[in-house]
């Protein structure tokens, strides 16, 4: 197999842009695609799907053609794509597509390539994505009982469907578009086994003028597989090896129509304070041709998996909160950043065997030779840059939030105050002395400072719900909703600091909950930010220091020499440029407009960073990733970095490096 070495030979991106596409769906004219006995069938004819998943949410849209091109270059003829309800639909009646919610412009490119499209709408999507793709003020009303076929829960997908589907049907393949498969819910055998649900389901798709085949996903397991299908849904399986058992058991289900792996597992995710997951190129390849050698179907998960940028990021519990990371990398075939990783030239490898790869125009190449990749990308830019302006979070107030926001007795989550995301300031008032200040539960960190002093921190993932107070009066909670879970029932709890609130005991009322807009005040340029003092850099000595004037005695003129003096060490004094959080800091810097970077989060702490008002997401010293991935398109020439720094920072110089890091990938 090949490996990373094998970059070196590959031709440069500039003519790997001059190929003549073959192409395999039309942009206009119309087509038909079907279920038979044995085989997909395209236009009547047998046709198997070597589709690759991008999630057009998790890529910046100006890199959508590239990623896409890359896919079809590596012997691909279709994108796969969740659509995320919460990203489009944030608030109740809104549905925003624009930007990197443009559905129909991602799938327009998919067509201009030349390529197929199958779209799973969940409504859940897992996804390690927030809250699973399920909007949170979905769950403000207690009554509502996601993923069942309950009238509040159905009522709030219908108006999700009726602005969603139109966008999908009229880019269907039998109205000259890419689509071809769509698929109901999402892996619904691990959750429930509400048939009537899925009928509903199926209905509204129908009813929203869906006509191309309808399919399902579980895990290849007789009781997911019998709890999360219809008899007339075709059942695909979600693996990542062994796919000979799999696909017998997936056989055992279904007697007729093609066999698929809607989900191949060619990577894994990551948690804060985890290791960074890979697999074996070698590996992988060799299990993706064991699943091709027997005739199924495919669609790799992931073929790039892009990131979650700003507070996109899910989460997992099991007993413990698990927050997932910011890249979500996933040691696809194609790398967060775009770039062709030795699983990339494995799997093409493997791939030419089942199907056609395209060819540059004019080549000459033998037919069985791969035609040419782009070359491995040169190194980022690498330069550090000064935070100069800074501001705390105590001063950033007023333009954070509604500080004028009434007090309520008892202790409010995030949600009810319609803050689905982000963060929330907390505000209380006990009486002198020190006291155990306790929660039912904190959802999901919360830094405690007693009269502006830090007091310590609550972790979820340690099951803290106490802290012993010193002596003060003026009681304050900096809370962060760090990735709603997206798997199994915890799936739509709300956020923020969980009551009863108590002090020894008895409950603490009245409270100023404030949530905060961080996205915004960023955006905002605000000019509350104050310049911080000149960097001074000081050295500090040891031992004795010795001045050897004489190397210059020579170049002058009237020096008169006199003895080397001897200076006795002690401690420097050093101007400090220490920044005390929680606090916001800016700077500004010249770069390319279009290449990405690498933003290097090592000393940092914890915090977000944004770039030019675009969220880049969360860094976390815990790792294991230690850099954030800068997508080209947001840079300008004059750009703008912020830093929000939860914990304070011993520097304010930010960096950029040439390469991503991850981090380790074992311990």
């Amino acid at each position: 197999m090949s490996d990373l070495s094998d970059l070196s030979d590959l031709s440069d991106l500039s003519a790997v842009n001059t190929v003549s596409p073959v192409r395999v769906a039309s942009t206009g004219s119309t087509g038909a695609f079907a279920i038979g006995d044995t085989d997909f069938l395209l236009n009547g004819r047998p046709f198997r799907v070597l589709a690759g998943a991008i999630h057009y949410f998790r890529v910046h849209p100006d890199h959508w053609a590239d990623r896409i091109h890359k896919a079809r270059l590596m012997g691909l003829n279709t994108i796969e794509t969740y659509v995320a309800w919460n990203a489009h639909s944030p608030q109740r009646g809104s549905f925003d597509t624009a930007g990197q919610l443009d559905l129909a412009g991602f799938l327009d490119l998919i067509a201009a390539e030349g390529m197929y499209a199958i779209v799973r709408p969940g409504p859940y999507i897992c996804a390690e994505w927030d809250n699973g793709g399920l909007p949170g003020w979905l769950f403000s009303d207690p009554a509502v009982g996601v993923r069942r076929n309950e009238p509040l829960y159905m009522a709030a997908v219908t108006e999700y469907f009726e602005q969603l589907l139109p966008i999908v049907a009229s880019r269907q393949i039998d109205r000259g578009g890419p689509v071809i498969l769509v698929q109901i819910e999402n892996e619904y055998g691990a959750y429930g086994n509400d048939k009537s649900y899925l009928r509903a389901l199926v209905e509204l798709n129908r009813a929203g003028g869906i006509t191309v085949p309808l399919t399902t996903i579980d895990q290849p397991t007789d009781q997911m597989l019998d709890d999360g299908s219809l008899p007339e849904l075709h059942k695909t399986g979600s693996f990542g090896s062994r796919a000979t058992e799999r696909l017998a058991v997936l056989r055992r289900h279904q007697n007729t129509g093609p066999l698929m792996c809607a989900e191949f597992w060619n990577g894994w995710f990551d948690h804060w304070g985890a290791h960074h997951h890979t697999t074996s190129a070698e590996d992988s390849a060799r299990e993706l041709d064991d699943l091709l050698a027997t005739g199924a179907s495919v669609s790799l998960y992931m073929f790039t998996g892009g990131t979650n940028f700003g507070f996109t990021n899910g989460a997992n519990d099991k007993g413990v909160f698990q927050p997932t990371v910011t890249s979500y990398d996933y040691d696809a075939p194609l790398s967060e950043s775009g770039e062709v990783t030795a699983k990339y030239l494995a799997f093409r490898e493997v791939l030419a065997k089942y199907g056609p790869v395209p060819v540059p125009a004019g080549s000459a190449a033998p037919s069985d030779a791969l035609p040419p990749l782009p070359a491995p990308a040169a190194p980022a830019p690498a330069f550090a840059v000064d935070l100069n302006d800074s501001i705390s979070l105590w001063d950033a107030l007023p333009e954070l939030a509604d500080v004028s926001a009434a007090a309520v007795t008892h202790l409010p989550s995030m949600d009810a105050l319609g803050q689905y995301t982000g963060f929330a300031l907390y505000r209380s008032r006990f009486a002198p002395g020190s006291r155990v200040l306790s929660f039912a539960e904190v959802r999901d960190r919360a830094q405690v400072f007693v009269d502006g002093n830090p007091v310590g921190v609550l972790h979820r993932d340690h099951h803290d719900r106490s802290i012993s107070l010193p002596a003060g009066e003026r009681l304050d909670l900096f809370v962060e909703d760090q990735g709603r879970v997206n798997y199994g029932p915890r799936i739509g709890e709300d956020k923020g600091l969980i009551g009863p609130a108590t002090l020894d005991g008895t409950e603490l009322r009245g409270w100023q909950v404030l949530p905060l807009d961080v996205d915004a005040f960023v955006r905002s340029g605000s000019a509350l930010f104050a310049p911080r003092p000149p960097r001074r850099d000081v050295v500090m000595h040891t031992g004795p220091v010795d001045l050897d004037l004489d190397v210059d005695l020579d170049l002058s003129v009237n020096l008169t020499p006199t003895p080397t003096p001897t200076l006795t060490a002690a401690p420097a004094t050093v101007v400090s440029e220490s920044l005390s959080g929680p606090a916001f800091a800016r700077g500004r810097f010249v770069a390319e407009p279009g290449v990405d970077l690498f933003l290097s989060t090592a000393g940092w702490g914890k915090g977000q960073a944004w770039i030019n008002g675009f969220n880049l997401g969360r860094f976390w010293d815990r790792g294991p990733q230690t850099t954030l991935y800068v997508p080209g398109p947001v840079l300008g020439a004059e750009n703008e970095l912020v830093i929000l720094c939860l914990h304070g920072t011993e520097s304010t110089r930010a960096s950029f490096v040439a390469r991503p890091d991850l981090g380790h990938t074992d311990f």
